[in-house]
C-alpha cells in the first residue's frame, strides 16, 4: 500500500474514541454563533490531548494515556431504524465527492522506484484513499453488538446570561436522560446508563458580566462538585475590533473536510431551546439508511415549531467565512484547557470508575453463574465447545442479548479498556467474550470481539503477542458472508491489510485487499485495488507487472465510479510499465482510455497525445478498431476550441520519413518535341547511384580544371541538383531565382485503414539578402527581412507570394501504402529559404466501409516539421567517443541571383551503331533564361564516341538543315584521279595533333582527352537563343549496350556570383553490333634498296574478318580505304590490291591484304616540338576518302595512345629502352569501310572505320580489345618487399638489334672441268636497327649438318677469314664483302653466317644471336 500520513498504530487509535455528546442552549450557540461554529466545533480542533493521563486499572496498576484525542459532537436524535449493512446513495454519493475532492498535488512528492528495466514514477501518497478511510469510518453507524461508538458523556452548556442558569442545566439534565432512556429513542446510543454529565457556563468575555459569571460558577461548584462543573469564558473581543492582528483558523481543516457532507446531509433539526441539531453532529453525516421525517418524530415536530424563530445551522460554511473572529489566542488556551480539565478531572476518572464497576459485577456473576453453565456442560457436553467451521454456523445474526448479559458486560469492559489504551485487559476480555459469542453462535458479536482482539494484540506492541491475522480473516468472512455486513467486513479488512503492511506482509496484505473487490460498489473496489497495486510494487522484490495490471483493473473501476480524475491518473501510472515493452494491444487500450478521459476532463493536449500514440505506432489492432482510433482523434481535434487558430497542431499521421526527402533545384525536364531529344539531365524519378555521381563529380572536376587553366578552385564543389540522404549535405545548397524547388516527401501509412489528406503546402520560413551588394559581417542591414507563411497555412487558400505556391490536391492513401509527395516552391527573391515542414487536412473515411472521398467529411487541418538528422560525425577523438551529428543542410537552400540555364535537344540521334559506324546527328543549344550564356564545354566518359570536327581545318560542314543520312556521306570524298592504280598511294598529309584536340582545340584531362570546347558563333548564347551543330559519332569497337556520359559546362556573363558554373547531364545508351574484326602484323623486309633509305622499308599484313551475324540486316561490307598515321613510318603500296572493284567481305568471310610500308622521307620526318603526324591513303576503290580530315582525323585522335620510350639515363631501364625501340613500330591502320543494309525495302549505304595500333614487329594487333585476364589474388605481407630486381631486355628482344641481308648473283655459270674450284664474292649487309653502338660477330665456320638440309642444299665452305669483329654506330649500315667457294654445280644456301651482338657499352653482357634472313640460294651452273 501506498505510504500514509498516519502509522497504523494512530489511525487505530484515532478511529476508536471516547465520544462525548453535546447539549447547549439557545443563549449558548449565540454567543458561540459568533464565531460562525458551534459548541462542538469549537471544541474540535483542541480535542487532542497534549500531555498524558494517568488512570488505575482493576488491579490498581497505574495506566498511562498517551496522545488521548475525544469526538465531540451535537446530539442528533433518530427513531430506531433496522440497518441493512451496505452503504445508501447518499453516502455513496458523499464518499464518491470525497475522493473527488483530494487529488495529486501539483509537484508533489514522487517516489520512484526501480525494478529490473523500469523506472517507476510513482505518487508516494494516496491522499484521496486515506480521505475515504477517514470518511469511511467516522460514517460507522453505533452498533448493539460493540460499544465503540457509544457516548460516554455528555456536556451540558448553559450562557452566564441566562437569568437562571441552574434552571437551564437542570432542563438540559432532564433533556438528556429522556433521550437515553426513553425507549423511543434509539440513537445516539450511550456507553452506559449512568451517562457522566459535565456542566459548563460559557461566558461571553465581551458583553457578560463576569462576577456574575464568577458567582454562577461558585454555586455550580457547591452544587455539582468542583470536577463536575467549569467556567468557560470566549470571545475576548469584538469582530470589529482587532481585525488587523492575525489570529490562526485551526478551524478551517477540520470544517473544510465536511464542507462536502454538509451538502448531503439531511435536514438540520432544533430544539425549541435553540440547540442546534444537525447530521453531522452524531458520529459522522455518513449514518446508515433512516427516516427524519416519519410521522410523530419528536424532532420533526420541533423543528417545524421552531422553523420561524431560527435558521438552520450548518456545520460547514461558505468557503471564505472567518472562523474565530471573536477569540484571541488566550481563548485558544482556555479551550485547550478546558478539554484538559474535562478529560483528566471527568471523563477518565467516569471510566476508571465504570471499569472497576463492570469488573466487580463480572467476578461476582463469574462466581456463581458462570461456574454453574460450565459445571452442567462438563457433566452433560465436555468441557469444550467443538470447533465449527463458519460455514456451519447458522446465522444468528439477529441474535440480541439484555443489556445486562454478562457477555455484552465483558465486551463494554473489553471496548472501555481499549478506548483508554489498556490494550492487555482489552485482549483478554475480547479473547473471553468471543469465547461466549461462538458459544452462543451469535456470529455478529463474535466477529466483533475477534476484530478488536486482533487489534489489541497488535497494538500492545513488543513481542508479547504476535498478530493474530487469522482472526482478522475468521472477522472478514464472518462479517461478510454469516452476517451479510459489508461494510463491518470492510472496516475490518482497512486495519488488517494497514497492519500487514506494517509488517511488510504485502503480498497478503494485496491478496486481502483484492478479495474484498466485489460488484457493489465500484469506488471501494477501485480504491482497494489501487492499494493492492502499491503492495506489489512496494515487496522486496517489486512485481511490477501485477502493479501495472491491479492499476489497469483500478482505473476501470474508477471510471464506473465517475472517478474521471483518479481513473486517468491509474491509466498514466500502469502506462508506464507496458510503454515500449512489446505489449502493442495493451498499450493501444490503455492510451485510448486515457485519450478519451483525457477529453473528458478536458485536457486537449493529454488526448491528443494519448491518440497520437495509438496511431503513430505499428498497431496490431484490427482495421475496424484502427478506425474508431481514428475518428475518436479526429473527434476530439474537432472539438478543441481554438486548437488551430494561434497554431497548427502537430498531427501524427501519415508518418513521414524525413531523412527520405529528396529535393529537386530547377525546371523539370520536358520530355522529347517532334524529332528532337531531350537532354536527360536529373530527374526526380531517377534512382540515386552512388557510384554513377561520383563518375558524374569526375567529369566536373575535369571539366572545370580545364575552364581554370588546368587547377581545380579550392572553392569547388560539386553541383548537386537532387538532393537525398545519400549526398553531401552538410553546404547550403544553392538555388536560382525563378526557378522552382521541388520538395518530394516520402509518406507511409501504418493503419489498415485510408486516410484522406487534402490541401499539401510546404511550410517555410524566407530572410531577404541583396547577393548584388557586399554583406556586412557584424551589422545587419534592414534587407534581412524575414518572412513566414505559417499563418496563411492555417486557412488553405491557393497562394502566390515571395516564398512559393502549393501544388497538391486531395487525395486517397490506402493501408500500409508508401508513396511521395512532391510540392513546389517558386522563389521570387534572393535571400535564404528554409523549409520547415508540411501543411494539410486529415481526414478519414467513412465507417461504413466506402473508400471514396467525400467533400464534405470532417477533417482535421495541422502540419508536420520535416526534421532531417545529420549524419554522424566520426573524424575526431571526441567524435568518435561520443555520439554527434552533422548538419543536413538539403532543406535550407540559398537562393542566388539570375543565371543563364541551358537545354541540349540531339536530332538524329541513333540508338544502334556498329562498331567503328560513323554516324552524323546534329545538337542543339538553348539559353532559355534571361542571361547570357558563356563558355559552352562539354566532357564524357567516352570522348572518342562523339566529335564536333575541327574548326581549325577548312572543313565544310553540312548544311544546318539536313536531310536524311542514305544519300551524304559522313566523310570528306574526292574522287580516285584517273589512271591511279588501285592500292597505290592516292594522298600524304601531314597534320598537327593540336588540330583534332577538340572542336576549339583544347583538350584537358588526365587519362584521355575527355573535355572539349564546343563552338559558339560569337562565343556566348543570348537569351532566348539557339544554335544547332552537327555531331559526329562512332559507334564503341566492343559490341553490347554502352552507357555514354555527357556533362555540358557552361557559365554567366557575369563573374564572382555565388554559382560560378552550371551543368547540364545527358546519359545516352548505343547498342554496338559486330561489324568487322581487323588484325594486322608488321614484319621487317628482307631487301634494303638504296632508294628506301638506311633501314630500308617494313611488310604489313592486314586480315580482315566479317563477324557480322545479319543482326542489323547488313548484307555486305567493302573495303573502301586503308589509310596509316604515323610520326616515323607511311603504307606506301598495297602488294595485293583486287582488281577494279573493291574488296568485298559477305557474313563470315575473311581477307587478307600485304602492303609495304616505309619510313617518312626527310621532309615529312616531325619534329617534337610539331607532333606532327604522316597520314598516307591507299584507296581501294573509286573514291578517296581525306583521312586527315574530320571525322576521321578526330576519331584516331581520340582513340591514339602512344607509348612513350625510355628517357635518356643509364642503368637497365635505358638498355631495355634502347632494346625495345629497335623493334618498334608506332604504326597505326585505319580501314575504312562501308556497309550496305537493307532497311523498309531499300538499300542504306553505311560507313565507318576501325583502327589498328601496331606497337612491335611480329607482334599481332587487333582492332578489338582482348578481354583483361582476372587477376590473381595477392596475399598480404607484413614485412617489406625487397626492390624488384633490375629489368633486362629478354633474349627475344636483343635478337632484332642488327638485321643482315646477303648480295649475290642469283645463278652462276661455271666450268668445274677448267676450274675445280668456284669463288663467288658475295656481300653481307649489317644494320644496326638500334639508337646505340651495337658490337657484332660474325661467324662463318658454321655449317649446315642436318641430313634434310644436305639433300636439299649442297654444301660449300666460305673462303678468307671466317670469323669477325665489328662495332656498329646508331643505325648504321655496314657491307662486309665475303667469298664463298664451290667444289661442285648445285643449289647452295648461302645463309649460313651466323651473327652475335651485344651493346656496346655492356661489357658484362653476352653476345645475342641474332635473326638471320630467309634462305638465300644460289644457283651453280656447270658448263
Amino acid at each position: 500500500m501506498a505510504q500514509c500520513v498516519q502509522s497504523v498504530q494512530e489511525l487505530i487509535q484515532d478511529s476508536f474514541v471516547p465520544k462525548v455528546a453535546v447539549l447547549c442552549s439557545e443563549d449558548a450557540q449565540k454567543i458561540t454563533r459568533k464565531n460562525n461554529l458551534n459548541f462542538s466545533e469549537l471544541l474540535r480542533p483542541f480535542c487532542r490531548l497534549t500531555s498524558e493521563g494517568h488512570m488505575r486499572d482493576s488491579n490498581n496498576q497505574v495506566q498511562v494515556v498517551k496522545n488521548l484525542r475525544i469526538s465531540v459532537n451535537n446530539v442528533v436524535t433518530r427513531p430506531s431504524v433496522p440497518t441493512s449493512g451496505v452503504h445508501s446513495p447518499a453516502q455513496r454519493r458523499l464518499l464518491s465527492e470525497v475522493v473527488s475532492a483530494s487529488q495529486p498535488a501539483e509537484g508533489g512528492v514522487a517516489n520512484v522506484i526501480t525494478a529490473g528495466d523500469y523506472d517507476l514514477n510513482i505518487s508516494a501518497t494516496t491522499p484521496w484513499f486515506e480521505a475515504y478511510r477517514e470518511s469511511f469510518l467516522q460514517s460507522m453507524p453505533a452498533s448493539d453488538h460493540e460499544f465503540l461508538n457509544h457516548y460516554l458523556a455528555c456536556l451540558l452548556v448553559v450562557s452566564s446570561s441566562e437569568a437562571v442558569p441552574v434552571e437551564q442545566f437542570l432542563k438540559l439534565s432532564q433533556e438528556q436522560h429522556m433521550i437515553q432512556h426513553n425507549g423511543e429513542y434509539t440513537n445516539p446510543k450511550w456507553f452506559i446508563p449512568n451517562t457522566l454529565k459535565y456542566y459548563v457556563l460559557l461566558h461571553d468575555m465581551s458583553q457578560g458580566d463576569e462576577q456574575r459569571a464568577d458567582s454562577v460558577y461558585e454555586d455550580m461548584k457547591q452544587r455539582y462538585g468542583s470536577q463536575g462543573c467549569y467556567l468557560l469564558k470566549i470571545n475576548s473581543r469584538t469582530a470589529a475590533a482587532g481585525t488587523d492582528e492575525q489570529i490562526p483558523d485551526p478551524w478551517s481543516q477540520y470544517l473544510n473536510k465536511s464542507s462536502l457532507q454538509n451538502h448531503h446531509s439531511p435536514c438540520a433539526l432544533q430544539h425549541n431551546d435553540g440547540v442546534s441539531v444537525n447530521s453531522l453532529d452524531n458520529t459522522h453525516p455518513l449514518q446508515l439508511e433512516t427516516a427524519i421525517d416519519m410521522p410523530g418524530s419528536l424532532d420533526c415536530l420541533r423543528a417545524v415549531a421552531t422553523e420561524t424563530k431560527t435558521t438552520t445551522v450548518y456545520t460547514g460554511v461558505a468557503a471564505g467565512t472567518s472562523h474565530g473572529a471573536c477569540l484571541t489566542l488566550n481563548d485558544h488556551n482556555r479551550l485547550r484547557l478546558f478539554i484538559q480539565e474535562f478529560t483528566f478531572r471527568g471523563l477518565l476518572p467516569h471510566i476508571e470508575k465504570n471499569i472497576r464497576q463492570l469488573n466487580d459485577q463480572l467476578v461476582s456473576r463469574k462466581g456463581l453463574s458462570r461456574s454453574l453453565f460450565s459445571v452442567t456442560k462438563k457433566l452433560f457436553g465436555g468441557g469444550k465447545v467443538p470447533e465449527k467451521s463458519i460455514a456451519e454456523l447458522k446465522n444468528t445474526s439477529g441474535l440480541l442479548y439484555h443489556p445486562e448479559a454478562p457477555e455484552l458486560q465483558i465486551r463494554k469492559m473489553a471496548d472501555l479498556c481499549f478506548l483508554v489504551q489498556h490494550y492487555e485487559l482489552a485482549y483478554s476480555c475480547y479473547h473471553t467474550a468471543k469465547k461466549d459469542f461462538l458459544s452462543d453462535q451469535a456470529m455478529l458479536y463474535a466477529a466483533g470481539a475477534l476484530e478488536m482482539a486482533a487489534v489489541s494484540a497488535f497494538l500492545q506492541g513488543g513481542a508479547q503477542r504476535p498478530y493474530p491475522a487469522h482472526y482478522m480473516d475468521t472477522a472478514i468472512q464472518t462479517y461478510r458472508d454469516v452476517c451479510k455486513n459489508k461494510v463491518l467486513a470492510e472496516r475490518c479488512a482497512l486495519f488488517s491489510a494497514e497492519v500487514l503492511k506494517s509488517q511488510a506482509k504485502y503480498s497478503d496484505a494485496a491478496t486481502l485487499l483484492i478479495k474484498m473487490t466485489s460488484e457493489d460498489s465500484d469506488l471501494c473496489s477501485a480504491l482497494l485495488l489501487e492499494q493492492a497495486a502499491h503492495c506489489f510494487i512496494n515487496m522486496r522484490n517489486p512485481m511490477v507487472r501485477k502493479f501495472a495490471f491491479h492499476m489497469i483493473l483500478a482505473g476501470h473501476r474508477f471510471s464506473k465510479a465517475g472517478q474521471k480524475r483518479h481513473a486517468l491518473r491509474c491509466y498514466c501510472q500502469a502506462m508506464q510499465v507496458y510503454k515500449g515493452k512489446g505489449w502493442s494491444l495493451a498499450e493501444d487500450h490503455i492510451n485510448f482510455t486515457i485519450g478519451r478521459q483525457s477529453f473528458t476532463l478536458r485536457q486537449p493536449e493529454n488526448a491528443v497525445l494519448a491518440f497520437r500514440h495509438i496511431l503513430t505506432n505499428d498497431s496490431q489492432q484490427t482495421a475496424t478498431q484502427q478506425g474508431a482510433f481514428l475518428r475518436e482523434y479526429l473527434y476530439v481535434y474537432r472539438n478543441v476550441p481554438g486548437v488551430c487558430e494561434v497554431a497548427l497542431p502537430q498531427l501524427p499521421l501519415p508518418c513521414i520519413n524525413s531523412s527520405a526527402t529528396r529535393v529537386y533545384f530547377g525546371h523539370e525536364r520536358r520530355l522529347a518535341e517532334g524529332e528532337k531529344q531531350a537532354a536527360t539531365h536529373v530527374s526526380l524519378d531517377q534512382e540515386f547511384d552512388q557510384d554513377l555521381a561520383a563518375v558524374w563529380q569526375d567529369l566536373e572536376e575535369q571539366v572545370v580544371a580545364a575552364a581554370n587553366r588546368g587547377v581545380v578552385p579550392s572553392t569547388f564543389y560539386p553541383t548537386q541538383c537532387c538532393l537525398n540522404s545519400q549526398t553531401d549535405n552538410l553546404h547550403f545548397p544553392l538555388a536560382v531565382v525563378e526557378e522552382p524547388i521541388i520538395v518530394e516527401v516520402a509518406f507511409r501509412n501504418p493503419l489498415k485503414v485510408p486516410l484522406v489528406l487534402s490541401d499539401l503546402s510546404l511550410l517555410w520560413k524566407f530572410t531577404l539578402k541583396d547577393f548584388s551588394r557586399p554583406q556586412p559581417q557584424d551589422v545587419m542591414v534592414g534587407d534581412a527581412v524575414t518572412i513566414t507563411n505559417e499563418k496563411e497555412a492555417i486557412a488553405p487558400r491557393v497562394r502566390k507570394g515571395k516564398g512559393g505556391i502549393p501544388s497538391v490536391c486531395k487525395f486517397l492513401t490506402f493501408s500500409l501504402l508508401s508513396w511521395q509527395a512532391r510540392l513546389k516552391l517558386l522563389p521570387r527573391q534572393t535571400g535564404q529559404l528554409t523549409i520547415l515542414g508540411l501543411v494539410y487536412n486529415l481526414a478519414s473515411t467513412p465507417s461504413t466501409g466506402d473508400s471514396t472521398i467525400n467533400s464534405n467529411s470532417p477533417s482535421v487541418r495541422g502540419r508536420q516539421d520535416l526534421e532531417i538528422q545529420g549524419p554522424r560525425l566520426n573524424q575526431t577523438k571526441e567524435e568518435k567517443t561520443s555520439v554527434s551529428h552533422g548538419p543536413d543542410r538539403r532543406l535550407d537552400p540559398t537562393i542566388t541571383p539570375p543565371m543563364p540555364l541551358l537545354e541540349v535537344f540531339f536530332l538524329q540521334f541513333p540508338t544502334a551503331l556498329l562498331c567503328g559506324e560513323i554516324r552524323k546527328a546534329y545538337v542543339e543549344f538553348c539559353n532559355v533564361s534571361h542571361v547570357p550564356l558563356c563558355g559552352l564545354r562539354v566532357a564524357s566518359t567516352h570522348p572518342d564516341f562523339f566529335t564536333f570536327g575541327s574548326s581549325s581545318l577548312a572543313t565544310p560542314l553540312t548544311p544546318l538543315s539536313p536531310t536524311s543520312f542514305e544519300n551524304c556521306s559522313a566523310y570528306k570524298t574526292l574522287a580516285t584521279p584517273p589512271g591511279a592504280t588501285p592500292g597505290s598511294v592516292t594522298a600524304v598529309t601531314l597534320v598537327s595533333a593540336a588540330d583534332f584536340g577538340s572542336g576549339g582545340g583544347g583538350v584537358f584531362g588526365t587519362g584521355g582527352k575527355r573535355v572539349a570546347e564546343i563552338p559558339l558563333g560569337e562565343g556566348t548564347l543570348t537569351p532566348g537563343e539557339s544554335t544547332q551543330l552537327p555531331l559526329w559519332l562512332r559507334g564503341p569497337d566492343q559490341e553490347g549496350v554502352h552507357e555514354i556520359n555527357f556533362l555540358f559546362y557552361y557559365e554567366g556573363a557575369e563573374k564572382g556570383g555565388k554559382i560560378s558554373h552550371r551543368v547540364l547531364r545527358h546519359t545516352v545508351f548505343i547498342c554496338a553490333s559486330r561489324s568487322l574484326s581487323v588484325r594486322a602484323t608488321a614484319c621487317r623486309s628482307n631487301t634494303l634498296p638504296e632508294e628506301e633509305g638506311r633501314n630500308g622499308s617494313m611488310l604489313v599484313f592486314v586480315d580482315v574478318e566479317n563477324i557480322n551475324t545479319s543482326e542489323a540486316g547488313v548484307r555486305e561490307f567493302h573495303i573502301a580505304q586503308v589509310s596509316s598515321s604515323s610520326k616515323q613510318w607511311r603504307l606506301h603500296k598495297c602488294i595485293n590490291p583486287a582488281e577494279n572493284k573493291d574488296c568485298k567481305l559477305t557474313t563470315r568471310e575473311r581477307g587478307k591484304l600485304c602492303f609495304r610500308a616505309t619510313r617518312c622521307k626527310p621532309h615529312e620526318a616531325t619534329s617534337k616540338s610539331l607532333e606532327k603526324y604522316t597520314f598516307a591513303d591507299l584507296s581501294l576503290g573509286n573514291e578517296q576518302i581525306i583521312s586527315s580530315t574530320t571525322p576521321c582525323a578526330d576519331f584516331f585522335f581520340r582513340r591514339h595512345s602512344r607509348s612513350q620510350g625510355a628517357g635518356p639515363g643509364g642503368g637497365a631501364e635505358d638498355i631495355t629502352g634502347v632494346v625495345r625501340k629497335c623493334n618498334e613500330v608506332d604504326l597505326d591502320i585505319i580501314v575504312l569501310w562501308k556497309a550496305f543494309v537493307v532497311e523498309d525495302n531499300k538499300q542504306v549505304i553505311l560507313e565507318g572505320q576501325l583502327h589498328v595500333a601496331l606497337q612491335t614487329i611480329g607482334k599481332e594487333a587487333c582492332s578489338l580489345r582482348q578481354k583483361e585476364e582476372a587477376q590473381e589474388m595477392v596475399l598480404l605481407k607484413f614485412k617489406p618487399e625487397l626492390p624488384p630486381p633490375m629489368t633486362r631486355p629478354s633474349m627475344e628482344q636483343l635478337s632484332h638489334l642488327i638485321k643482315t641481308n646477303l648480295h649475290y648473283p642469283e645463278s652462276y655459270s661455271h666450268s668445274f672441268v677448267q676450274k675445280s674450284l668456284c669463288m663467288i664474292p658475295v656481300i653481307l649487309t649489317l644494320s644496326n636497327c638500334s639508337l646505340a653502338q651495337v658490337d657484332a660477330i660474325i661467324d662463318l665456320r658454321h655449317k649446315t649438318t642436318s641430313p634434310e638440309s644436305l639433300e636439299v642444299h649442297g654444301s660449300f665452305t666460305w673462303l678468307g677469314k671466317t670469323q669477325y669483329k665489328l662495332q656498329l654506330r646508331a643505325q648504321e649500315v655496314m657491307r662486309l664483302p665475303l667469298r664463298a667457294g664451290f667444289l661442285h654445280a648445285g643449289v647452295y644456301n648461302l645463309g649460313t653466317p651466323r651473327v652475335f651482338a651485344k651493346l656496346a657499352d655492356q661489357g658484362a653482357m653476352c653476345e645475342t644471336s641474332q635473326q638471320t634472313a630467309t634462305p638465300a640460294l644460289i644457283i651453280i651452273n656447270s658448263t
